[in-house]
This record gives C-alpha cells, sequence and structure tokens, in this order.
C-alpha cells in the first residue's frame, strides 16, 4: 500500500461581539426571539441601503495584526451571490478581490514543537439567518436574526497534516480571538465555526490532491474525527485506483461518516461583483498601526513564557493559556510568589478545575479569588496543614469570606508534625495490613502509595506526608 501524505486547510468564521450588526443597528446578540432582532436592511428588504460597522474593520485589524497579517488599507466589499432560503436578498456581502488581512500566520504548539500555519486572508463578511427544523413538521422555519451578524472569516494555507495539528490550530484561534476580545468563542451558539478542507497525496510529492470540502463541523473534536474520516476515505478510494472529485460534503458527527451534498462551487458559481450599494473605504496607516498597540501578550508566547520562566510542562502551559481568564488568575497569582508557580498551576487545573465543572462556572466568577488562593499556598508549602486539609479549607473559602488561617484554626486543620504520634500511627496501619505489606517485600512498590493513604485517612488528612513516607520506608526496610 502506498503512502499518503494529508493536506489540510481550514475556513474559521467568527461571530465578532461588536454591540451591533455589520450593516445595521440592529442589536448583536444570541437568543432573542425569532425575527425580533431584524430590520429592512439585514432582511434584505428592496431599497434598503447597507452602513459598515466601523467596529466590525477594527476587531479584523486586530485579528490581522495578531496573526502577522498585512493589512490592506482599502476595504472593498463584493457581493457573493447564491439562492438560499435563510439568506432572503439571494446574496451576501462579503469581500472578494481586496480581503482586509493577508499572508499572515499562526504559530501551534504540538509535542514540544513549534510550527507555523500560514494564514491565506482574514476578510468580513455577514452572515445568513438560520433555518429552524421541527421534527414531524413537513416545513421549515426561517428566522433572520442571524442575518448581518458580522463574521471574520479566517482562510489558513493547507499547512496541516494530521487531524492533530488542526485541533491545534483551531484551539490557538480560539485562544487569540478570546485574548484579543472580539468575540465571545461560545462553539455551543455557533461563534465559531469551521468548514473543513482535506486532500492526500503520495508521501513525496510536492503537488496537493485534488480537495473535498466538508461543512457542518461544530467542534474542534469533530473536525479531528472528521478529517481522519475523510483521509480514510480518499486514500481508499485511491488504492481501488479511482479518482477524487472535488466536491462539498456533509460531516455527521453522530454517526461518524460523511455523505455528498453536491459538487464543489468556484468563484465563478458565486458571480461575484462589487456591492454597489457601499463605496470603498481608505484606511489611515496611522490608525491601522495605533490598533496593533492594542494587542495583548498572546497565547502562545505566554506558554513559552510559563515553560521557560516557571518550569510548567507543555501541556500545563498550553491548559493555562488556552483560555484568557485562566490566565490571568495565574498571572495574578505569580505576581505574589514566583516560588509557588507550580502548585498554583497544579490547583488551578487540579481542584479548582474540578469544582468550577461541577459548579459549570468560569473561572472570572470563581469566589476566591488570586490573594485568598496564595495564602493558602503559603500556608501549605510551610507545613501548617497538609495538601488535603487544604482542600477542605478551599472548599470552606468558596462560600466564606475568612482568611484561610483563621478557617484553620476554626476546623482544626493544622498538619500533625509530631514524629512520635505519626510513628504510631504508621505502625497501626503496617500491623493492619500485613498482605500489602508482604507485597511491598516482595517488589511490589506502588503498595507504598496504599499504605500512605491509609496513614493519611487515620490520621484524618491531618499527617504529614513527607514523615508519613519517611516513617513508612523505615518500617517496612525492617524485617523483624
Amino acid at each position: 500500500m502506498m503512502e499518503y501524505e494529508i493536506a489540510i486547510g481550514l475556513e474559521v468564521h467568527v461571530e465578532l461581539n461588536t454591540a451591533t450588526k455589520i450593516y445595521c443597528s440592529c442589536k448583536n446578540s444570541f437568543g432573542g426571539e425569532a425575527n425580533s432582532q431584524c430590520c429592512p436592511i439585514c432582511s434584505g428588504m428592496p431599497g434598503a441601503l447597507p452602513v459598515l460597522n466601523r467596529k466590525v474593520v477594527e476587531y479584523a485589524i486586530r485579528m490581522g495584526h495578531a496573526t502577522e497579517c498585512r493589512i490592506e488599507t482599502m476595504v472593498k466589499q463584493a457581493r457573493k451571490n447564491y439562492f438560499y432560503p435563510d439568506l432572503p436578498k439571494a446574496y451576501q456581502i462579503s469581500q472578494f478581490e481586496i480581503p482586509l488581512c493577508r499572508d499572515g500566520s499562526v504559530e501551534i504548539m504540538i509535542d514540544g514543537k513549534t510550527k507555523k500555519i500560514g494564514i491565506s486572508e482574514i476578510h468580513i463578511e455577514e452572515d445568513a439567518g438560520k433555518l429552524l427544523h421541527q421534527e414531524g413538521d413537513p416545513y421549515s422555519l426561517v428566522d433572520l436574526n442571524r442575518c448581518g451578524v458580522p463574521l471574520i472569516e479566517i482562510v489558513s494555507k493547507p499547512d496541516m497534516h494530521s487531524s492533530q495539528e488542526a485541533k491545534a490550530f483551531l484551539e490557538t484561534v480560539r485562544a487569540i480571538l478570546s485574548y484579543i476580545g472580539i468575540s465571545d468563542c461560545k462553539m455551543q451558539e455557533g461563534s465559531i465555526r469551521c468548514d473543513v478542507n482535506v486532500s492526500v497525496r503520495p508521501k513525496g510529492s510536492s503537488r496537493l490532491g485534488t480537495r473535498c470540502e466538508m461543512k457542518n463541523v461544530n467542534t474542534f473534536s469533530g473536525a479531528q474525527r472528521a478529517i481522519d474520516y475523510e483521509a480514510a476515505r480518499q486514500i481508499a478510494i485511491l488504492e481501488k485506483g479511482g479518482t477524487i472529485c472535488r466536491e462539498t460534503r456533509r460531516w455527521d458527527d453522530e454517526k461518524g461518516i460523511n455523505d455528498l451534498l453536491r459538487s464543489k462551487e468556484g468563484a465563478q458559481d458565486y458571480r461575484y461583483f462589487p456591492e454597489p450599494d457601499m463605496p470603498c473605504v481608505e484606511l489611515s496607516q496611522g490608525w491601522i498601526e495605533g490598533l496593533k498597540e492594542k494587542i495583548p501578550e498572546l497565547p502562545i508566547e505566554k506558554a513559552k513564557r510559563y515553560m521557560n520562566h516557571y518550569g510548567l510542562s507543555e501541556k500545563d502551559a498550553w491548559q493555562i493559556c488556552s483560555s484568557f481568564e485562566r490566565a490571568a488568575y495565574f498571572d495574578a497569582c505569580v505576581m505574589m510568589d514566583e516560588r509557588l508557580a507550580k502548585s498554583a498551576a497544579n490547583w488551578l487545573l487540579g481542584s479548582i478545575a474540578k469544582i468550577l465543572n461541577e459548579k459549570n462556572m468560569e473561572i472570572d466568577a470563581f469566589s476566591v479569588r488570586p490573594d485568598r488562593l496564595m495564602k493558602l499556598l503559603k500556608l501549605s508549602e510551610q507545613g501548617i496543614i497538609s495538601g488535603t486539609a487544604a482542600k477542605k479549607v478551599l472548599a470552606i473559602m468558596i462560600n466564606e469570606p475568612d482568611d484561610p488561617a483563621e478557617i484553620i484554626e476554626r476546623e482544626h486543620l493544622y498538619q500533625n508534625n509530631n514524629e512520635e504520634e505519626i510513628k504510631s500511627l504508621v505502625i497501626e496501619v503496617l500491623n493492619s495490613n500485613p498482605k500489602a505489606v508482604e507485597e511491598y517485600r516482595n517488589g511490589r512498590a506502588n503498595v507504598l502509595g496504599f499504605l500512605v493513604g491509609q496513614c493519611m485517612r487515620r490520621s484524618e488528612g491531618k499527617g504529614n506526608p513527607q514523615i508519613i513516607n519517611k516513617l513508612l520506608a523505615e518500617q517496612l526496610s525492617n524485617k523483624e
């Protein structure tokens, strides 16, 4: 069987979080009553004239700066013509000849290495409406609230060669959007959607294969599954001597398959032409450069700093940096005491993440702010309380404003560092678990963790784990 290489390009559609829509003053928000947030302009009434939202242009330029793009000074709109029930005027205002941002890149991190993925262009456009399908009804309803919602479309070059790279690219793009504050990034509300283009070619070939596009990809993990499926489908066709047809396919994530929608359209099918109702807008270079100053430290740069400066692993660094709010919380912690950076990261990704998941809450709504958490971590580092007791204190701190030291005093959670008391406890545990002792002495070193747990349980979480480990080792090495 011939070896093949996959080439993947992504078209990422991002809803911008402006107050109003792209060409009218209708409210730009999710979840309103059907057809309650539309006007003659966004619903396509004859004679209604669009006016470009300045904030949309600003947000697109900020994303262009964040992805190292060349920014065009001319904003030129075009009509993309196609008929579909959720597009009442039968054309979408977009950009064609002159996209606002071109020739950039996004740096991704995967398996300890970084790689730059080229950005072909970023352009602005309006969203279409939404069809509502009710089970059992022989018809569909049309909600025009989404018509005119401002979008940027980020078009990558086919520089990704695995579904893992594609997922890393999507996660990085989402993180950048969050950092620069131009989208709410709520995938469950459709704020980020992507079309996936996949082709395969014999390994070593410099010529790209025929690509197929997949629609209806709603999650990043779904994109990964869709890519793997489509690559396998194309390779199977080639292995049987067939040819790949350029086409658009629909991904069904529930079934894990895709099916044919239509043959792939080209630019000529959309009959692009300049938007006659909107003049070109020339941007000042000074304004464009001024927007560059609003770009903060971006997630990939921050992750590298966490790894180099604080010694975090790639996985932990990226897990923190992938959320702007989580990274801001971590930064606030380490500003108080850099020595506890690893400890803060472990708590943020461990106990705190678990609490947030259970409560379906984001870190910016977490009641234990960084200053209180760091007080708790310092008490734990000083040996005043054990890690187990610290978790109990954190659970109390969520609902009470008291200082952690006051909670420790009140709840009698001080760590027991008395070696004589702990030694008696260790001997009791060993005497109660002769089978575990025998297994340890026969070479099963992992039994030690079980014995430490038993000692911690017997001490009600107050025993110093370092002392417990030391005394267990001493007792287990004594075979008398």
